[in-house]
């Protein structure tokens, strides 16, 4: 039986296993967001339900930013260094490395020790080798400078400790939970990102009391956020269950444009001069992008795109097809910035008789919607063919 702890007042779920109550609450058509919120970053994704089999039609592909728990511990130096001065933190850094990683493990242990409700002053270790490079660098005690400093919500304790308050630890976490927050609600205002259902808020930053309340207050009034138990490793567990079922996920937005490189006939007026090409008489355009599909646009699981090309001479041995890639929607040329070479599809074209047409049809596929892009060139005269595959999540 699925255990579920809820506050209905915040209509925020605690679950082990979305399968039960939540499972049986979907319906064909309904949206998800998955905040995957770790150390460096904050990605997020939109599926939605298609039933019966439960397969998933991503509506906005992943985007994120470094709004990870990291940006907490950035701020906690910076607090360091307007207490001790950043030349002596640096200092430290660069001296001392080993105690350095001390101090970060001991602020870990009591960043997560904070909570909204909490009362209580949070202390964290210094260690001694701090203590000791600060007097030799300083001429004076960590206690003189914590006595100096304007910071009056950080306190030295007698047994070695910085001694922050409630507040004080809240307020290393507000940079980056307000990051994470107008992110949301930017995804939220996308014209394809209506009618969320649920938001599930994931990843080992997902375990702070603080980011779950922060959500909960900015979203819980447009859709039910769910936290599921052992929020660390539930992106680990979904790669695993990804892993042995890929095509759950019958729909997905392309993260990037992708075409072939190409010559075209050169068209005076539209085709810039340093683009020409003159072969044999013929007067081409070199560096074409033609484009196959754009990125962001929806794609089905096994959707195939195909184009016809011919070799610019009929006695060429040989074709080569270059595929490129771009963030970009927009490509003329594969010159352009931002445009990178992901695969080369190599046709050979001898062995060939006098039957073979002088205007030979060369066929490029591709086929998008899984994790693999599947591109192919056929030589339909000799049915002669050549494949490659593409990462399409990363490439």
């Amino acid at each position: 039986k699925e255990h579920v702890r809820r506050n209905r007042q915040s209509r925020t779920f605690l679950v082990e296993n979305v399968i039960g109550e939540i499972w049986s609450e979907l319906e064909e058509g309904d949206r998800y967001i998955v905040v995957d919120s770790g150390g460096g970053t904050v990605d997020m994704t939109v599926h939605q339900i298609r039933l019966p089999e439960g397969h998933l039609k991503e509506l906005y592909k992943a985007t994120g930013g470094p709004y990870g728990s990291l940006g907490v511990d950035y701020e906690f130096e910076k607090l360091l260094c307007k207490i001790f001065g950043e030349d002596f933190i640096e200092q430290f850094k660069i001296k001392r490395p080993a105690a350095w990683v001390d101090l970060m493990i001991a602020f870990e242990s009591r960043k997560r020790a904070a909570a909204p409700d909490r009362t209580n002053p949070l202390n964290i270790t210094l260690p001694f080798s701090f203590i000791d490079y600060y007097k030799k660098f300083r001429g004076h005690s960590v206690e003189h400078a914590l006595r100096k400093s304007n910071v009056d919500f950080v306190k030295w304790s007698s047994q070695g400790m910085l001694r922050m308050s409630p507040d004080a630890m809240n307020a290393l976490f507000k940079p980056t939970i307000d990051q994470i927050i107008q992110h949301l609600s930017d995804v939220f205002d996308k014209p394809e990102v209506t009618n969320v259902k649920f938001l599930f808020l994931v990843g080992g930053f997902a375990e702070s009391p603080l980011l779950q309340q922060a959500v909960q207050s900015a979203f819980g009034s447009r859709c039910r956020v769910i936290i599921p138990q052992d929020v660390g490793l539930t992106i680990l567990k979904g790669a695993v269950l990804f892993g042995l079922d890929p095509a759950v996920i019958k729909v997905r937005r392309s993260p990037l444009t992708y075409g072939v490189g190409v010559l075209n006939r050169f068209v005076e007026g539209k085709h810039p001069p340093e683009k020409l090409l003159i072969k044999d008489g013929t007067r081409w355009c070199t560096d074409v992008f033609d484009k196959f599909i754009s990125a962001d646009q929806s794609v089905a699981l096994g959707e195939t795109v195909t184009r016809s090309y011919t070799p610019a001479k009929p006695s060429q041995l040989v074709i080569v097809i270059n595929i490129y890639s771009s963030e970009q929607d927009n490509v003329s040329f594969i010159t352009e910035s931002g445009v990178k070479k992901c695969g080369t599809l190599r046709l050979d074209l001898t062995g060939t008789d006098a039957s073979v047409p002088n205007r030979r049809e060369i066929k490029t596929l591709m086929q998008f919607g899984d994790t693999e892009i599947k591109a192919m060139a056929i030589d339909v005269a000799t049915s002669k063919s050549v494949k490659v595959g593409i990462d399409f999540l990363n490439y």
